[in-house]
């Protein structure tokens, strides 16, 4: 009998970017068509929508309007958008008008450092709901910590990282390792190291690399 073949997945985004959960959700029912006929290795890269983002954050109405030039009625809309296509995933969008865009280093400082524990994607998970959801402010260290407790992360552990500059430089280099490769926007998903599928594509597409691209090859 012939081993599963492991498919490996890079995932570079922020745990601020809607579309970035979206994007996961979609992979995820992709990968759920598979299950028997292919193992999924993921690894989420770091990548900051906000890299010059004050420890204060900015109101996210503030950030919509200056970043994007979006005027309030199509920030609703848009919001409205992410609601049901959050719905359409079981994912929960609550977005509300004292909602903050925040910077995000230390939450991928943490993220870093779940890689090695084996706890990375149950802790990007609950970073995205923490911000989208709960509506924790996830550049908060005790929120931080609570976040990353609530996934079976050492507490102390979190505590003394986020007291210092640890993984700083690591995330750092993966950031400019993704930027060296021309991702200038997230989601990115790259599948065995070779195909990269840019966006929040329906399940349907990444299915199709999958079976396609990836399985065929294998075969």
């Amino acid at each position: 009998m012939s081993e599963t073949p492991v498919i490996t997945v890079d995932i570079v985004s922020d745990v601020v970017c809607p579309w970035c959960i979206i994007g996961y959700k979609k992979l995820e029912k992709a990968m759920a068509q598979f299950e028997g006929k292919a193992r999924f290795e993921l690894a989420w890269h770091a990548f900051e929508l906000n890299p010059s983002m004050p420890p204060e954050g900015q109101s996210i109405n503030e950030h919509m309007a200056q970043k994007y030039g979006a005027t309030p009625e199509q920030s609703q809309a848009n919001r409205e958008r992410l609601r049901s296509a959050g719905n359409d995933l079981d994912f929960e969008f609550r977005y509300h008008e004292d909602m903050r865009m925040v910077n995000t280093f230390d939450a991928h400082r943490l993220l870093h450092w779940a890689g090695e524990t084996g706890k990375q994607t149950a802790l990007k998970l609950a970073l995205f709901k923490a911000h989208f959801t709960d509506g924790k402010d996830v550049s908060d260290h005790q929120a931080l910590i609570d976040v990353a407790v609530s996934v079976g992360l050492d507490e102390t552990r979190a505590r003394d990282l986020l007291a210092t500059d640890m993984y700083a430089a690591d995330v750092r280099a993966v950031e400019a390792e993704w930027q060296d490769r021309f991702i200038t926007g997230v989601p990115a998903f790259i599948f065995n190291k070779k195909f990269m599928v840019p966006g929040a594509q329906d399940a349907e597409v990444f299915a199709n690399i999958i079976e396609n691209k990836l399985l065929q090859k294998a075969a």
